[in-house]
C-alpha cells in the first residue's frame, strides 16, 4: 500500500510572497506620504508699498514670479513649477508658502475666499499665515521667501 507523497511546493512559500508584497506596499505608501520638510522658518513677505533703495536691481538672484497686479486681494496664485503659492491677504501685503499640502504632499489646487485649498482631501489653509483652517492637514504650509520690488514679485 502506498500513500500519496507530500512533496514540498516548488517556488517561494505563500508566507514569503505575502511578506514581500506587504513590504513593497509599505515602501510605496511611505514614499507617497513622505515629507520634504523644509522647516527653515524663512521670512515670507515683502510689501508693495515700500520698495528698496535698489528698485529694479535684483540682488537676491531669485526669479521673477509675477506682477503684484496678478495676485488678487484675498486670494492668490499657484506657481506649480516653482512649488510656491503667493497670496495677497490684504491690499499691498504679499505672502508666499509651499504649494505642497502638509497632509499627504499633494499640490494645492486653488486659492479663493481667503483660503488655499488642497484638492486631494480638501484641507484648507489661511492665505494670511498658511495655518490650517480645515483638516485633515494638521501642520501649516511652510513659508517661502519672496521679495516685492515695485510691482514685481520675486522668489528669493
Amino acid at each position: 500500500m502506498t500513500s500519496p507523497s507530500l512533496h514540498p511546493a516548488v517556488g517561494p512559500a505563500r508566507r514569503t510572497v505575502m511578506a514581500a508584497a506587504g513590504a513593497a506596499g509599505l515602501a510605496a505608501a511611505l514614499t507617497a506620504c513622505g515629507s520634504d520638510d523644509d522647516s527653515s522658518g524663512t521670512a515670507d513677505t515683502g510689501s508693495g508699498s515700500g520698495g528698496s533703495a535698489q528698485d529694479g536691481a535684483d540682488t537676491t538672484g531669485g526669479s521673477a514670479l509675477a506682477r503684484t497686479a496678478d495676485i488678487p486681494e484675498g486670494g492668490g496664485k499657484i506657481f506649480k513649477d516653482q512649488g510656491v503659492v503667493v497670496t495677497q491677504p490684504s491690499a499691498g501685503t504679499y505672502k508666499a508658502f509651499s504649494s505642497k499640502c502638509t497632509h499627504q504632499g499633494c499640490a494645492v489646487g486653488s486659492v479663493a475666499n481667503g483660503v488655499i485649498v488642497c484638492p486631494c482631501h480638501n484641507s484648507e489653509f489661511s492665505v494670511t499665515d498658511g495655518s490650517v483652517k480645515k483638516g485633515p492637514a494638521t501642520q501649516p504650509l511652510p513659508a517661502a521667501k519672496i521679495t516685492v520690488s515695485g510691482d514685481e514679485i520675486t522668489l528669493a
